[in-house]
């Protein structure tokens, strides 16, 4: 006969591999662990041991032995000492938590490599005149950015004014009348339009354009209607999301009171979904606003300020960074030092159109008592 006496040791009940599981002064049981600076430690001695190894098989310090050293000798070091410590679950834990961890910092990597790679190289011309001038008449060393940053603001606002409409309608109408066959087709295309490549969206606006007024032709408008195709399917599944959030009842409610239907949605879902709807709309700016292919074959490049989206070419941030890397003069430094500074300014853009969209669903959003 088995009694409760015989699964206790003079410490307590049994852990793993017969270690004792302490009882404390409060009566309650807690296993032996390690102390919070181990994994450190662990960190810093494998850290030697593998600059150490790393230096004496290729003669010199490599990176790329130095984290893979690094890696396997933390994850054997702590699971040998987690396991005679603390059982063999808490050794498996720690073991999986250090290869997530080094998932992570292995697909952070090429992030902070480009970053700091933009960062290093566009700074140095972050001045007054980079912001000011255009390159009207420049070759070589100064010039700005001036013409093709008003480009880009002007086709992103035209973009939205053509985008968010449209996609908010089209939410509404899929979220609080579509039924049958048409509502199915829809989110389906919209499904669709939302992985399609986005030269194909340049392409579509090229064609679009050049069967009204002939081939060649290139303005500020057609670059505004490709980022549309790109722009519509995200800001329709985000807004569709943040409507379908609405609760029944409040529409119930006003449907009990005699409310029509579209005053129900215009005065009570909208002003309740209108921060996730913001959120969606700013990300989706965030997501077309550095696009290069569509406004390659749409709006092509100039090197003047042209502040008309219905008459000619018309600069953009990433078509100038791309024409100042691909075609530099002679010499090459100059116009790459701007391509590299109109990448950090985009990049700073979209990274601050998040921030916005963040901010504007932590301030706006229905806040819970």
């Amino acid at each position: 006969m088995v009694t409760d006496t015989d699964d206790m040791t003079p410490q307590g009940p049994r852990g793993p591999r017969g270690q004792g599981v302490a009882r404390s002064s409060s009566g309650r049981l807690h296993r032996p662990s390690l102390p919070r600076f181990t994994p450190w430690g662990v960190l810093v001695i494998a850290a030697g041991l593998a600059w150490l190894c790393s230096t004496l098989v290729t003669g010199g310090f490599n990176w790329a032995l130095f984290g893979i050293g690094t890696v396997l000798i933390y994850v054997l070091v702590i699971q040998l000492i987690s396991r005679w410590v603390e059982g063999a679950r808490r050794a498996t834990d720690r073991t999986v938590t250090a290869i997530v961890v080094t998932a992570f910092a292995l697909a952070l990597l090429p992030l902070a490599s480009v970053v700091w790679t933009v960062v290093r190289r566009g700074l140095e011309r972050f001045d007054v005149e980079f912001f000011t001038f255009s390159m009207r008449g420049i070759l070589g060393e100064g010039g700005g950015i001036y013409h093709a940053l008003l480009g880009t603001l002007l086709v992103t606002l035209l973009t939205a004014l053509i985008s968010v409409p449209i996609g908010i309608m089209t939410a509404v109408y899929l979220v609080e009348y579509g039924r049958g066959a048409l509502a199915r087709a829809i989110t389906f295309f919209v499904d669709v339009m939302t992985g399609i490549p986005s030269i194909v969206a340049g392409l579509f606006a090229y064609s679009l354009f050049a069967l009204i007024f002939g081939p060649g032709i290139r303005m500020g408008a057609m670059g505004a209607v490709a980022l549309s195709v790109l722009m519509i399917p995200v800001v329709v599944k985000s807004a569709e999301e943040m409507l379908k959030l609405v609760p029944n009842h409040l529409r119930e409610a006003s449907y009990a009171l005699g409310v029509p239907k579209w005053r129900t949605i215009v005065k009570i879902v909208l002003p309740t979904s209108a921060a996730g709807i913001a959120t969606g709309v700013t990300l989706a700016i965030a997501r077309v606003i550095g696009e290069t292919a569509p406004l390659l074959v749409t709006v092509g490049i100039t090197s003047g300020t042209n502040l008309s989206l219905f008459d000619g070419r018309i600069a953009t941030l990433p078509v100038f960074a791309y024409y100042e890397y691909v075609t530099p003069g002679v010499p090459p430094d100059p116009y790459l030092d701007r391509a590299w500074s109109a990448a950090l300014l985009l990049i700073i853009i979209v990274m601050a159109l998040n921030l916005l969209a963040r901010l504007i669903s932590r301030v706006f959003s229905p806040k819970t008592p």
